[in-house]
């Protein structure tokens, strides 16, 4: 039996977020309804900019807000900022509107479905929302898929940004021309496009040469240049942020941390590639989604700001660090340490080796600086899994069950 005194982990907010059941509130494009808007916390320069009262007309446009970073960021948006905010996500397998069932009785908030790469229905969602700003996190994300068949993130991550580029473009256009001085789209992107660092390597800085490894990181790589191009050939006024690997609430399972957090809880393998020494930069996602809060508010048009959690640490580190978590909550049973259920798997093909971030730019441009350690943020992580035990049983599906032996029991070395 798992104990666990979430006061005493500074958790108490993380774990209010209660996902149920997918809300009924998706709304289709035609079923706005105009509501009125309260103002409940003050706002900054950039939201007063657009400081019109009507309900959605102020509203600012998130794509992929369903998923893992997405909905943390939808969250943290409507707890802390004055101005509505409109959802735009087709709800593939890693979209859960659970994640924001806290918000269906706020006027501030609405979730349409819808396909980014349909060009019509975008300018329809943008015509009917009149956003100042676009966030865009609709992606495929996940590497190992990408290895598996890259038409999905070629589809999504290329042809969608273009299509997103393309139809924002033409809204921003027929702007006024204040409204257009302050119109934003900020396209959120990964640090792997620069490709892989060796051990005394200096970290990723905006100015690193691209060098992607995975069909992955080459669909970012080229949603990047697009948003580049449409700032120098067009003037339209983009913001690009490059962020290390995320963790935290609702990241969908597949993922190494909950993917280690939830076979330690129930004492399956854990698989981990190749030797284990491969090292990442771990941000704590509430940490990632300020930082594009503050680039949104007080970037400058047109730059790229890399976004790391000052964090590097091997794999091996990563996981018998959360083994030694789980063991705390939950208490030997006879098994012995969860570390034991370590189990090194065939390496992935293309295996980038290091990744390492430089955020000197941001911090000294903008003032952000990550605010939460990685083994503080690692217990919440944790403690939130736990804690959330139906949220994890809804979104393993059985497609998710025969993703998972795929990808790592077929790997399993003898």
């Amino acid at each position: 039996m798992c104990v666990l005194d979430l006061r005493c982990i500074g958790i108490s907010r993380l774990a209010s977020r209660k996902p149920a059941a997918p809300p009924v509130f998706l709304q289709c494009l035609h079923e706005h309804k105009t509501q009125k808007v309260t103002l409940l916390h003050p706002i900054s320069e950039f939201e007063k900019a657009h400081s019109k009262a009507e309900s959605m007309s102020n509203s600012i446009l998130v794509t992929g807000g369903a998923g893992f970073i997405g909905s943390n960021f939808v969250l943290q948006w409507i707890e802390n900022v004055a101005t509505p905010l409109v959802n735009l996500d087709l709800l593939t397998y890693a979209g859960n509107p659970a994640n924001l069932v806290t918000l269906e009785d706020d006027s501030r908030y609405r979730l349409v479905r819808g396909d980014i790469c349909d060009a019509e229905f975008v300018a329809a969602v943008l015509r009917d929302n009149r956003p100042r700003a676009i966030v865009h996190f609709a992606a495929e994300s996940h590497v190992d898929r990408s290895i598996a068949d890259p038409s999905d993130f070629i589809r999504t991550n290329v042809l969608g940004t273009f299509t997103l580029l393309e139809q924002a473009k033409l809204y921003w256009s027929g702007m006024d021309e204040a409204a257009r001085r302050t119109f934003r789209f900020l396209h959120v992107s990964t640090d792997e496009v620069y490709g892989s660092l060796g051990w005394d390597e200096a970290a990723f800085s905006e100015s690193t040469a691209y060098a992607p490894n995975s069909p992955y990181a080459a669909s970012k790589a080229a949603s990047d240049h697009l948003v580049r191009a449409y700032f120098h050939t067009y003037g339209f006024p983009v913001l690009t942020t490059n962020c290390s690997n995320n963790y935290g609430p609702f990241q969908f399972p597949e993922k190494l941390v909950p993917l280690i957090i939830l076979n330690a809880l129930e004492r399956k393998p854990l698989p981990l590639y190749g030797d284990g020494r491969n090292v990442r930069d771990w941000l704590f996602v509430e940490d990632h989604c300020l930082a594009i809060r503050t680039v949104l508010e007080r970037g400058r048009v047109g730059e790229t700001y890399n976004i790391g959690g000052n964090s590097e640490r091997k794999n091996l580190e990563v996981v018998t660090t959360i083994c030694n978590l789980v063991d705390e909550f939950c208490p030997d049973d006879g098994s012995g340490p969860r570390k034991d259920l370590i189990k090194f798997v065939a390496d992935r093909p293309g295996h980038d080796r290091r990744y390492a971030i430089d955020a000197a730019k941001i911090s000294q441009e903008l003032g952000w600086r990550p605010a939460v350690e990685f083994e503080s943020g690692l217990r919440k992580t944790v403690a939130w899994y736990l804690e959330h035990r139906s949220w994890v049983q809804n979104v393993r599906s059985g497609a998710y069950m025969d993703w998972i032996r795929q990808n790592y029991e077929e790997r399993v070395q003898p």
